[in-house]
């Protein structure tokens, strides 16, 4: 069975963690990029080293209860659910529970409850890729996770974030939704991300991105990285040559021709 893969957007919703454990920790550490408000309920003694650290340092980002699971009356209110416990039978009945209260849930190690999973995931600002095996096999996930790392540059994100950038100020330029315009603006991007190579969107200053505007969308063409960098307000300064100390000159000449004048009448 395959998966749709999408990007959950979780702002000001309320996330239920059922469990204290290791696999715990590893949810709230996901959940917590999110701006989700988080619930855990586990018995202290259940809470693993980690687990704990992370409620003791959100106190404003987790609310946690000292108690086990109680019943429907915990799901109240919630968005999402995640069980991380050991106790299977438990995980059953809570999955049953969210269902029938519409509540999307995932169970720990029991993928045929899950409505969705938590994938291997790479984050590099806004970048996010997510690797997911739909249960058959995390470990693969991760190796797979391993190789796509190494086979990123490190710079993808701050360029995403820089064709973000120029995108919003192309917007305000242009606005609308769909129609010509966004049609237009949508095939413009598309033609300076494959003009540009990722390590030159890095380098896309504030300045930079009003030339590109000015230059390229009013003008309905792509500039280059070349044609921008080359425009007189964007060029480096050139750098100071530096001052040369004549007498020093003079006795490296001298001793150039000195040292000619040696060669030559030695091969006479």
């Amino acid at each position: 069975m395959t998966s749709l893969l999408i990007a959950w957007q979780l702002n000001n919703k309320r996330v239920l963690i059922v469990g204290g454990g290791d696999i715990a920790g590893q949810r709230i550490d996901s959940i917590l990029v999110t701006d989700a408000q988080i619930y855990v309920v586990a018995p202290h003694h259940g809470l693993n080293p980690r687990t704990q650290r992370l409620i003791q340092e959100h106190p404003n980002r987790i609310t946690y209860h000292d108690r086990s699971f109680t019943g429907a009356d915990d799901l109240q209110g919630m968005d999402m659910v995640l069980t991380a416990i050991d106790d299977v039978q438990l995980s059953r009945e809570i999955c049953e529970m969210c269902r029938n209260s519409r509540i999307p849930v995932n169970a720990a190690d029991i993928p045929e409850l899950c409505d969705f999973y938590f994938g291997s995931q790479i984050r590099d600002g806004p970048l996010q890729i997510m690797i997911s095996t739909n249960g058959n096999g995390p470990k693969m996930a991760n190796l797979i996770k391993k190789r796509l790392q190494d086979a990123l540059t490190g710079v993808e994100g701050q360029a995403i974030s820089r064709v973000g950038e120029l995108r919003k100020q192309l917007k305000v330029r242009a606005p609308g939704v769909g129609g010509d315009v966004g049609k237009r603006r949508m095939k413009w991007m598309t033609s300076v991300c494959n003009a540009w190579d990722m390590e030159e969107l890095v380098l896309l200053d504030d300045a930079m991105i009003q030339q590109l505007l000015d230059n390229g969308w009013e003008k309905d063409c792509t500039p280059t990285f070349a044609d921008i960098k080359g425009h007189a307000s964007t060029r480096r300064p050139a750098k100071p040559i530096p001052h040369l100390n004549m007498g020093h000159v003079f006795g490296f000449t001298v001793g150039v021709l000195f040292t000619l004048s040696v060669l030559c009448i030695r091969r006479r």
